[in-house]
C-alpha cells in the first residue's frame, strides 16, 4: 500500500463521503498525474442514494497535490525544515442535472451556504454559479452547478498523523449531504433517469 499523506486525504475524503451515506458514482474515479508538471489530481463523484443514472443532484469532488506541495512534504520526510506546509487544493461542484427548465439562479443560491464548514482552519469559498444547456435532438436539459474551492494547509501534525485528516474531511460529509438534499428538494422539474 502506498504511504503517502495525498493518499490519507484521499482516503478521508472518501471515508467521510460514505460515513454520510452517499453513493459512489459507477466509473466516475480517476487517479491522475500530469507527467510534464508532476502534479497529482484525485476526482470523484457522489449522489444521494436511490436517484438512478445520472442522478438528480451530485457532488463532485477533486483533491489536487501540486508539484510544490509535494517538494514541500519531501523535505519534511527526510527531516529538513520547510518554508510553507504543504496544501491539499480542494473543490466540491454541487450540480443539479436533468432540469426540464432553465433554473433561477437566485432560487438555487438561497439554499446554498457562502462557505463549506471549517477544514482545519480554512473553508472552501463558494465561487459564481455555471448554468449548463444541453440541446438534444428532442428536448433540451440544464444543469446548474456551483462550486467549493480552497486549499487545505498540512502542518507538522497533520503530516505525521494521517488520523488528523479523517477528522478535518470527516466535517464534509454530513456537509455534502445535507446541501445536496436541499438541492433536490428544491421544486424543479427533472428529466427521468436512463433506463438500466
Amino acid at each position: 500500500m502506498l504511504d503517502h499523506v495525498f493518499t490519507d486525504a484521499i482516503g478521508a475524503m472518501s471515508d467521510a463521503m460514505v460515513g454520510a451515506l452517499l453513493e459512489r458514482q459507477a466509473f466516475e474515479e480517476r487517479f491522475q498525474v500530469d507527467v510534464l508538471l508532476g502534479d497529482v489530481t484525485w476526482e470523484t463523484s457522489y449522489g444521494l442514494p436511490g436517484e438512478g443514472q445520472p442522478p438528480r443532484v451530485r457532488a463532485d469532488i477533486t483533491l489536487d497535490w501540486p508539484t510544490w506541495a509535494q517538494t514541500s512534504y519531501r523535505s519534511w520526510y527526510i527531516g529538513e525544515p520547510f518554508d510553507e506546509p504543504p496544501e491539499v487544493i480542494v473543490e466540491i461542484s454541487l450540480r443539479i442535472q436533468r432540469l426540464v427548465e432553465r433554473p433561477d439562479p437566485d432560487a438555487v443560491l438561497r439554499v446554498l451556504p457562502e462557505a463549506s464548514p471549517q477544514i482545519g482552519t480554512e473553508v472552501l469559498e463558494r465561487s459564481a454559479p455555471t448554468i449548463e444547456e444541453v440541446l438534444g435532438f428532442t428536448q433540451t436539459e440544464y444543469a446548474f452547478e456551483v462550486s467549493y474551492e480552497g486549499s487545505v494547509p498540512l502542518e507538522e501534525e497533520a503530516l505525521a498523523d494521517g488520523s488528523i485528516l479523517d477528522q478535518r474531511f470527516g466535517v464534509l460529509g454530513g456537509w455534502v449531504a445535507s446541501t445536496l438534499v436541499k438541492l433536490g428538494d428544491l421544486k424543479l422539474q427533472h428529466l427521468p433517469a436512463e433506463e438500466e
